[in-house]
């Protein structure tokens, strides 16, 4: 959908013939593809090869009624007439799925129409030029075709997405007369709620990003979600996403879709919620492709008829319940069901990697379609540490001397000079953990030589089936990506652990600043919104994530009022390492002295699994009559339900957890189920040398170096962690801040601004 689509209906030519030429299998296989950087270079070189008159991107454009059709030729050569299509392959291509070159063709008749319309052309050759990023070779087909029978074709295809297009083009006037009628869902804001709207709106208004702080309790997600759907009628944008976290994020912006849906019967607004694909996939014992699944086969032929049963579905969101009901009833994949209702949706709900990753779909989508969004990111302070993941790899030596033994004997000497390289950076390591300042040529050169190797094997023997080595090409793959990009946004370093035969080594390149990565996506979108409760300082998320110079930041007033949240320092306590033994017995006496004054449910938040558990002991030891349960480590969703359960209206006694765990956000549980919290840590992220690494480099770039790698990152865990003693406007409770550092000024200008301290 072109953005806007008043008079006419815009669509790029491989969006058209993706829509009218697929056909047959779904079929992933693996095949190794050249790179995106391959492809630019198979380009680039064909282009050279041909001769100076040759025009390279050529811009073509066609109107079929109100469709209009836009794209760009990979070149065209006047002298003897020929239009190229350039495709980068490795491997064979006798090989390469017969749907894969009719969509080929598709594309080149289209762009031959357009050429022939555009120059006064009666034919024109065309030519599917296909590149062997390996070889370096080309295969050309040819096929002579004249104007008439190219502009029969174009009409064809045209005709066949028109159809669809004017059937887009009523719901979309139809979904934008609707959301201008559109009333607020309840009968009134909350206070909080109404503020964050306003500021959701502007930012639209303005084409900025936003940076909200808002509390917990007053209703972020309609608050957010409400004023952008006014904004898609006013400011003409195609899509709404909806990013989360965790799946609970998910739940409640399907939930809120839902409460504005009911409140507004007829408007006709498609919700989407896209998941995982290993949540989504209904035979994970079988291979993607149509010998293998009954679902891939046949899925681009019995696809139209579930696209349109899913997008006139009386369901009031396609959750992932209601895409697989109709995937199934229509035999095709629910994960291929649900990427292609992705195009069509208007509010697209899912985690943050499908906007913001390295290969991020919807991001992608965005760009080749040039989509108007608008991108909601809800309890963003997750968004560093998720984005540094996003951009970080990395490779384990133990796994490539495992597959040394088992690989072909064709890939032995590429691998074993990889294991050579990894063996003189070991040689050469000072201490278990090392930093490099630049990546060692000889061993990427090894590596870059090795995954050649693997992706032309693989190329020459598509049956070979080998988990081990797939996952080393992969890994190789995604490592050398990101080393192209190397800066100093990232470190390169090496941790060696065990000694002699079983030692180990990993190779990491760790993102520490995600923002050079993530400037482009916030760029790409018309308005984009991170809200949490914990945002603060804002300049910190506005560095470290790369949002615009224009970013607006809002703090929207707090519904809740001091007198509902008692905040007490215990300042004579320190629970500093060093400290951590003569700290157990006073905070066992506080916890003791509070839980005999006001009984009831507590939730006692420590650093780390060994400091709680040695707390809990003394604890039950000098209070038996006190109900205690714990966080244990590597806890399932099973024993996480029970730990919670624990927490009833009716009950008292004091849960013992880790800070940051599952239990410091993302869990509710209001009145008498939660009454006060214990917090004996400031939050700080522990003292190791990576720690260090990254807060020399924050030093470099930002100037705040221990802030930026300890301070904010540990007072966010803090304040969520206290955020879930006040849920709602009617709750009361006492929250323990346990360190003497808390009594700090600088400390405390980092805790929520109504909350009214006692030392």
């Amino acid at each position: 959908m072109g953005g806007g689509m008043t008079a006419a209906y815009t669509v790029a030519v491989r969006a058209l013939c993706e829509f009218t030429a697929k056909a047959g299998d779904l079929d992933l296989r693996f095949t190794p593809t050249p790179t995106a950087q391959e492809g630019i270079a198979g380009h680039a070189l064909v282009a050279s090869r041909r001769n100076d008159s040759y025009e390279k991107e050529v811009s073509l454009s066609g109107e079929f009624g109100p469709l209009r059709v836009r794209g760009r030729a990979d070149g065209y050569d006047p002298q003897q007439n020929q239009l190229e299509e350039i495709k980068t392959f490795r491997g064979d291509l006798a090989r390469m799925p017969d749907n894969h070159r009719q969509l080929h063709w598709a594309q080149l008749k289209i762009y031959g129409h357009l050429l022939c319309q555009s120059r006064g052309l009666d034919t024109v050759r065309l030519a599917l030029v296909y590149f062997d990023v390996g070889s370096q070779k080309e295969t050309l087909i040819t096929e002579q075709a004249d104007a008439d029978s190219l502009r029969a074709f174009y009409e064809l295809h045209c005709g066949r997405f028109l159809a669809w297009a004017e059937q887009e083009m009523a719901h979309r006037a139809q979904r934008d007369a609707g959301l201008q009628a559109m009333r607020f869902p309840h009968a009134g804001f909350r206070p909080g709620q109404r503020q964050l709207a306003e500021a959701m709106y502007k930012a639209s208004t303005r084409a900025c990003s936003l940076l909200a702080q808002a509390p917990t309790g007053i209703g972020k997600t309609v608050g957010s979600l409400f004023p952008l759907l006014k904004a898609s009628a006013e400011h003409k944008l195609d899509k709404v996403f909806f990013l989360a976290a965790k799946t609970s994020g998910r739940r409640m912006a399907l939930d809120a879709v839902e409460t504005i849906r009911a409140s507004a019967p007829l408007l006709p607004l498609r919700a989407l919620e896209l998941v995982a694909r290993n949540t989504a996939c209904e035979h994970p014992d079988k291979a993607c492709h149509g010998e293998s699944c009954p679902l891939a086969r046949g899925f681009y032929d019995r696809l139209p008829a579930a696209r349109s049963a899913a997008l006139s579905s009386p369901s009031p969101v396609l959750d992932k319940a209601a895409v697989r009901e109709i995937a199934l009833a229509h035999q095709v994949c629910p994960y291929y069901l649900g990427t292609e209702l992705a195009r069509w949706a208007d509010v697209v709900v899912g985690d943050y990697n499908y906007y913001f990753d390295i290969s991020a779909m919807l991001y992608s989508l965005t760009l080749q379609n040039n989509w108007k969004v608008s991108v909601l990111a809800d309890e963003a302070h997750n968004m560093v540490s998720r984005a540094r993941k996003m951009y970080s790899a990395e490779l384990e030596h133990a796994g490539l001397r495992m597959l040394r033994k088992t690989a072909p004997e064709a890939l032995k000497k590429p691998l074993d000079r990889v294991h050579r390289q990894w063996n003189t950076l070991e040689k050469e390591q000072d201490g278990e953990y090392q930093v490099h300042t630049a990546l060692p040529e000889k061993f990427m050169a090894a590596l870059q030589t090795a995954a050649t190797a693997i992706g032309e094997y693989y190329a020459e023997h598509p049956a070979y089936v080998d988990e081990e080595l797939q996952r080393f090409y992969f890994d190789a793959f995604g490592f050398m990506r990101l080393a192209e990009s190397y800066g100093q946004h990232s470190l390169f370093d090496i941790t060696v652990s065990g000694a002699g035969t079983r030692s180990n080594s990993v190779l990491c390149l760790r993102n520490i600043v995600p923002a050079p990565f993530l400037k482009p996506r916030f760029e790409a979108a018309h308005s984009t919104a991170l809200f949490s409760a914990t945002l603060s300082p804002w300049n910190y998320y506005c560095d470290t994530l790369g949002m615009p110079d224009n970013t607006a930041w809002v703090d929207v007033e707090s519904p809740f009022i001091a007198e509902q949240l008692s905040v007490r320092v215990a300042g004579h306590i320190s629970t500093r390492y060093q400290h951590r033994d003569r700290s157990l017995a006073p905070i066992a006496e506080l916890m003791g002295e509070q839980y005999q004054r006001q009984p009831g449910n507590y939730l006692a938040f420590f650093s780390s699994f060994d400091y709680m558990e040695k707390a809990a002991a003394l604890f039950a030891e000098r209070h038996p009559g006190v109900p205690v349960w714990l966080q244990t480590r590597r806890m399932d969703e099973a024993g996480r339900e029970q730990f919670l359960a624990r927490f009833n209206a009716a009950g008292s006694g004091i849960g013992f957890a880790v800070l940051g765990g599952s239990f410091g956000e993302g869990i509710d549980l209001p009145g008498a189920r939660l009454i006060g919290a214990f917090i004996a840590t400031l939050g700080l992220p522990q003292l190791n040398p990576v720690n260090e690494q990254i807060r020399q480099r924050m030093d470099a770039i930002f100037g705040s170096g221990y802030d930026y790698t300890y301070t904010y990152p540990g007072m966010q865990k803090i304040v969520q962690a206290a955020g879930r003693v006040i849920r709602t406007e009617s709750d009361r409770g006492t929250v323990y801040l346990i360190d003497d550092r808390y009594a700090r000024p600088e400390i405390q200008a980092l805790l929520p601004s109504w909350w009214r301290i006692e030392q």
